[in-house]
């Protein structure tokens, strides 16, 4: 659970209470590292007892040593979890713990980013695609469908060819066969050195084939194309809608596929048009993170990257190699894509400031129940009571609070077609006669940016 209280001058103070099971992990993980680094006469380093140690040493040495390894990452977890973006060192107060068997709370006094000063985002105009379904893509779909239901007829008079489905049958050196074996030539489930061989050869055929495997690996088999059959594609006509679709007719059927694609397109669309619009906020905001919060903030992409890598099971030195990124590439990238994260959130979280935008506890139980339902959940209140136990509601509560914040921006930016809004960045006005200068982050140290 954790407090914050705004101090004025862009310094806040936040109380912090840890949980017991934490105090508790805490004590044990200082008992070990002194366990191992204090010399005892009669005992091997790692192998002191507890309460030898703590005699010895004290509890106060042993709870000093605990605070001291976890109150950092206690803090910054606490500030994550309630937005706090500090941009210092905190200052801590606490008085050390009595016991370990209890929670415990400390205070840290630090300065933060200061929220920037927004324009009127009403007046922002952001450029905004119409949806164009290519018919191009229609065609190709409905080619799809007519593929799913065709059927299959000897080719009569003529050797296969790609688009073909043969049956084959595989034999290896050591005799190990694979018969009767149904594949489509050009669909890739074979090695393009057997496809190769296929594509031209009639029933009956007998082809020596040498190939190599995606490991590098060298084989030989015999293959024997038994049979070849071509796919008979239904007429453009009601009857594919019939046979492919719920419609009855082929216009229906090229309707609800261009909605489908009009759909998708949409959504892609909007997605980007909403980023363009905080990134408008932004620009013309010249909302500027600090740079404590950007170095942050790329520590935990980077992280999250590299544990997605390993989840597929792929080194990062691999991922590097196989790129030909270097590891200043990689650091450069993740600091480009937080300093633009930090940026629109703190344009977002201006704008919920000034449009008073409040995130209820109701809300956040609604929203907290719609999640469950979604996910199957079968007690949404439990989940809620969970929640609240964890205090884990305030940062879903600002979660909300930022989306209700891009609504809010949606709705008062004006859309305007990609090309007007090139043709205006086209013309001259006397702004565009300043010299460009590169964009820097704000640090604690410089002028604040007007």
């Amino acid at each position: 659970m954790t407090t914050v209280e705004e101090l004025g001058e862009n310094r806040v103070r936040l109380t912090v209470e840890v949980p017991t099971a934490q105090v508790k992990h805490a004590v044990e993980h200082a008992v070990s590292d002194l366990s191992e680094s204090v010399k005892l006469p009669g005992f091997r380093k790692g192998r002191i007892p507890e309460p030898v140690l703590i005699s010895r040493l004290g509890k106060e040495r042993i709870y000093s040593e605990a605070v001291d390894s976890h109150i950092g990452g206690w803090f910054w977890s606490a500030a994550a979890r309630n937005r706090v973006r500090p941009i210092a060192d905190p200052q801590f107060e606490f008085v050390l713990p009595s016991s370990a068997d209890e929670p415990w709370s400390f205070a840290a006094t630090v300065e933060v980013q200061p929220l920037p000063e927004i324009v009127d985002w009403t007046t922002l105009e952001v450029p905004r695609q119409e949806v164009e379904v290519p018919q191009d893509a229609v065609d190709a779909e409905i080619e799809t469908l007519r593929e799913a239901v065709a059927e299959l007829a000897p080719a009569e008079g003529r050797p296969a060819q790609i688009g073909d489905t043969v049956v084959i049958d595989i034999v290896d050196p050591e005799g190990e066969a694979q018969r009767d074996t149904v594949v489509e030539l050009g669909a890739g489930r074979l090695a393009g050195e057997l496809e190769q061989a296929l594509v031209g050869a009639s029933p009956g055929d007998v082809k020596a084939v040498a190939y190599q495997r995606a490991d590098g690996v060298s084989g030989n088999v015999e293959v024997t194309l038994r049979d070849v059959n071509e796919k008979i594609l239904p007429p453009l006509g009601d009857e594919l809608a019939r046979a492919a679709s719920e419609f009855d007719t082929l216009e229906e059927l090229r309707a609800s596929v261009e909605a489908t694609f009009r759909e998708q397109l949409d959504a892609e669309i909007d997605a980007d048009y909403r980023m363009a619009a905080v990134d408008e906020l932004v620009t013309k905001s010249n909302v500027q993170p600090a740079l404590p919060l950007v170095q942050s903030r790329a520590s935990d992409l980077l992280t999250g990257f590299v544990r997605s890598l390993e989840r597929r099971g792929i080194s990062l030195e691999a991922y590097m190699q196989a790129s030909g990124t270097t590891a200043e590439d990689l650091q450069r990238q993740m600091v480009l894509e937080a300093a633009v994260s930090v940026a629109r959130e703190l344009a977002l979280e201006a704008l919920a400031e000034r449009a008073e935008l409040v995130v209820s506890d109701d809300d956040v139980k609604a929203y907290l129940r719609e999640e469950a339902v979604q996910a199957g959940e079968e007690d949404p209140e439990g989940l809620i009571a969970d929640v609240w136990a964890h205090g884990q509601q305030e940062s879903i509560r600002e979660d909300l609070r930022l989306r209700a914040a891009l609504d809010r921006l949606i709705a008062d930016v004006k859309p305007i077609a990609p090309d007007l809004a090139e043709a205006r960045e086209k013309l001259w006005t006397p702004d565009k006669e300043k010299p460009k200068t590169e964009a820097k982050l704000w640090t604690p140290g410089s002028k604040e940016p007007e």
